[in-house]
């Protein structure tokens, strides 16, 4: 099977490569020049250059493809070099949607995300309205709505990998971050870490199964962890205890308000709105795929000592 293949040089999509790879299906990729380096297991791939609003570079890495993966994503928008969510989650998804259909390539998966809603933030509201826009197409279509994922970051960005860096490698107390006026509940909302590997897993698992055609599935890991034990595990990679202090959400959105425009500004009003509503989802879909969902603990995050923490923020591309 060749599978057109779009987001292929992020973090999610290098381990997608390997995926398809190592289950003897042709990954084909659509990448821009200066990426071209980026590809993993280039000998096996088919790799067209070209970029995501190029409708020819589109159609001709379909044309050469059995099913499609749409997993092009971003964390953080800047308008003003027309990076935004609603073009690549959802105008340039539609444009793929809608070429897959006219070439005839029926088979569809789409990255999504967990929580993702009509009436939530911009980035939320993006990827709901692609899910959308898909179920309503013929195309045989099957959404993954994971929770955080962490892995190895390979150099790319990784959530895992930078709050490692950034909060239990600083001098200063670790946040817990809380909503409204009183500390109730600091560092209390949870979420549901899932392993890359298990997410690229549940994508060619996927493509083999018809049974997953027509299914919405969440992606989480085996545990619902709070933002607390989220910072404990990080710090106990390394053998620490990290002080933590409770932090209200509503003086870093303040902050954000005035700087998220400036991209070196870490992070944005929506991201803390969303990490304060929590991204928990339970391990079933990866079970049903007869995936045991890994752990997020010490042994599955070694990674940290090892990896190379070179410079990433919560706005690069994540595809």
């Amino acid at each position: 099977m060749r599978v057109a293949l779009f987001g292929a040089t992020g973090f999610v999509g290098s381990y997608l490569v390997d995926a398809l790879v190592a289950a003897g299906m042709q990954p084909v990729v659509l990448v821009r020049p200066s990426h071209a380096a980026k590809v993993r297991h280039p000998a096996e791939c088919v790799t067209i250059e070209g970029d995501i609003g190029d409708i020819g570079a589109v159609n001709g890495l379909l044309g050469q493809a059995d099913a499609a993966i749409y997993n092009i994503g971003i964390l953080r928008e800047f308008p003003g070099r027309g990076i935004t969510f609603d073009e690549l989650h959802d105008k340039a998804a539609r444009r793929v949607m809608e070429a897959a259909m006219q070439l005839g390539v029926k088979r569809f998966l789409l990255m999504s995300a967990n929580g993702v809603r009509l009436d939530g933030t911009a980035y939320q509201r993006s990827k709901a309205l692609a899910e959308q826009h898909l179920m309503g197409t013929d195309l045989d279509w099957t959404v993954f709505r994971p929770s955080v994922i962490f892995g190895h970051p390979r150099g790319r960005m990784e959530f895992a990998t930078q709050l490692h860096r950034d909060i239990i490698g600083s001098s200063l107390p670790a946040p817990l971050f809380y909503p409204g006026l009183l500390p109730f509940g600091a560092g209390g909302f949870e979420l549901s870490p899932v392993q890359v590997e298990d997410v690229a897993s549940a994508f060619v698992t996927a493509l083999q199964r018809p049974d997953t055609i027509g299914q919405t599935i969440a992606l989480g890991g085996p545990s619902k962890l709070s933002w607390r034990q989220i910072l404990e595990t990080l710090a106990a990679v390394g053998g620490k205890r990290k002080f933590m202090l409770p932090v209200p959400a509503l003086g870093i959105s303040i902050a954000a308000m005035m700087l998220d425009r400036f991209e070196d500004f870490p992070i944005t009003r929506d991201q803390i709105k969303m990490l304060l509503e929590g991204n928990v989802c339970d391990s079933s879909g990866l079970t049903e795929l007869g995936i045991t969902a890994r752990p997020f603990d010490v042994s599955n995050l070694l990674y940290l000592n090892t990896s190379d923490e070179g410079p990433q923020t919560w706005h690069q591309n994540v595809a």
